[in-house]
Order: structure tokens, then C-alpha cells, then sequence
């Protein structure tokens, strides 16, 4: 063998030696690694349990509290946020705490309705069909959507301790108006809802859609009242006739505050 040839042996054996041990390297790397993953997926596997227990219960044995919580706690943020608002823009002076007492109430009946409303829906309807979905949807506007309008309104006179006069005063001057601008919204939110989501999740879906669905409602509410009537809030988050749920003032002007 020529003696250039045996030089070359020592390296060639080197190179083989180094591929072995970065072979064994990566693979003792590799199986660490698979040992953190399984250590890790082990301690985070009581967290889980706990999360499918607590969803279980709380959609599930416990829906309709639930849902009356979502609705009054997302009823009562959406009325803050809209303060928040107004105040930024001059058009309130201070934060108004009945306000959002009017919407904890109204959050709370609109939570119970939905709750039975859905739960009928789908005994009547079985299934997300293209066709039992649009029943669905024609149903809950055509004749739920007014019976929840109505109950604002209704709950909302009451709050402010105003007569019967008042309140057939406010259905002619705003219902229809609210009925039909929810109709742009609505349709389409509650097709995804029918389709997509479980029943036990739809208030929840209602509430979260209702929290964005403000500024109609606010300038048909306040468009023709006069100051004293500032504190009016919106519907409750949560409605299937889908008022909003925050509430609003339309002032004249800027805010002035009164002299001490």
C-alpha cells in the first residue's frame, strides 16, 4: 500500500469517530428532551382535569346560573366601557352606579330567558342542518327577538319607576326602530351560532357579540330625550333581540361641571 495511502487511514478513522459520537450526542439529546416533554405533559395533566371539571360544571350542571352570571356581569362591563367612553369624550361628568344596577337587573332576566329559549330551540329542531339552522334563525328574530325587546323596555321603565304612559311613550318611539336595525347584526351571529356552537355556549356567544353592537342603539335611545333622561341604559348583553348592553347619554354639549 503506498505509504500516502496509510497516511490518510488515522484521518479517515478520526472523521468516523466524530460522527459516531454526534450521532450518539443527538440522541441522548433527543431522549432528554422526550423526558422533559413527558415530565412536563405529566404535571400539567391534574391542570386539565381541573379545567374539564370546571367546564363541565359550569356548562353543564350549573348552566343556567352560568349563564345569568355571563349576562349580568357582561351586561354590567358593557354599561362601564360605554361610561368610560362618554366621560372620555366630555359627554358625562362622573360614572353613574345605577346605571349599572339597571343593567345587572335587565342582564339577569335576559340570562334566564335565553337559557330556556335555547334549550326549547333545540327540542323542536334537532341538528345544524342548512335548513333546521335557518328555521332556527327565522324564529328567534320573528318571535323572539320582540318578546326580548319588549322586556327591556318593560324592566327598563320599571327601574326608573316610570307609569304606563312612559313606557307605551318609549315602545312607539323606539321599538320598532331597534327591531329593525337588529336585524343586520343578529342573523348572521346567530347562524353561527345554530351551526357551530353547542347550546350551552350561546349565551356566553350572545354576550360577547352584544358588547360591540353599541352605537345604533345609543343614538336611537337618546336621539329626541332631554338631560333627565341620561341615565337611560341599553339592553342587556345576552339578548336574542340583541339590544346592546351598554348604556349612554347624548348631551347637547360638553360637560360642565356644577360649581361647588
Amino acid at each position: 500500500m503506498p505509504l500516502s495511502q496509510v497516511s490518510c487511514l488515522p484521518n479517515a478513522a478520526m472523521s468516523i469517530f466524530d460522527l459516531l459520537i454526534a450521532i450518539l450526542t443527538a440522541t441522548r439529546m433527543y431522549r432528554m428532551a422526550q423526558g422533559i416533554i413527558r415530565k412536563a405533559a405529566s404535571s400539567l395533566h391534574p391542570v386539565k382535569e381541573k379545567l374539564v371539571r370546571l367546564n363541565k360544571a359550569t356548562f353543564g350542571k350549573h348552566l343556567l346560573l352560568t349563564n345569568i352570571s355571563v349576562s349580568v356581569s357582561l351586561s354590567a362591563l358593557g354599561d362601564s366601557l360605554q361610561q368610560r367612553y362618554q366621560m372620555s369624550r366630555g359627554g358625562r361628568c362622573s360614572y353613574d352606579c345605577r346605571r349599572v344596577a339597571y343593567m345587572s337587573g335587565c342582564g339577569m332576566g335576559a340570562g334566564v330567558l335565553c337559557h330556556y329559549w335555547y334549550l326549547a330551540l333545540d327540542r323542536w329542531w334537532v341538528g345544524r342542518s342548512i335548513g333546521v339552522v335557518a328555521k332556527k334563525v327565522l324564529v328567534d328574530q320573528l318571535v323572539f327577538s320582540p318578546v326580548l325587546i319588549a322586556t327591556f323596555l318593560v324592566s327598563l321603565e320599571v327601574f326608573r319607576g316610570r307609569g304606563a304612559r312612559e313606557l307605551v311613550d318609549t315602545f312607539q318611539a323606539k321599538f320598532m326602530r331597534l327591531y329593525l336595525a337588529e336585524w343586520t347584526v343578529w342573523p348572521p351571529a346567530q347562524a353561527f351560532s345554530f351551526y357551530c356552537l353547542p347550546t350551552r355556549y350561546r349565551v356566553l356567544w350572545d354576550n360577547t357579540v352584544s358588547l360591540g353592537y353599541d352605537c345604533y342603539t345609543s343614538y336611537v335611545i337618546h336621539d329626541d330625550e332631554d338631560d333627565d333622561d341620561d341615565d337611560l341604559p341599553f339592553a342587556p348583553a345576552g339578548l336574542t333581540g340583541r339590544l346592546p348592553q351598554s348604556a349612554g347619554d347624548r348631551r347637547g354639549g360638553t360637560c360642565v361641571k356644577e360649581a361647588s
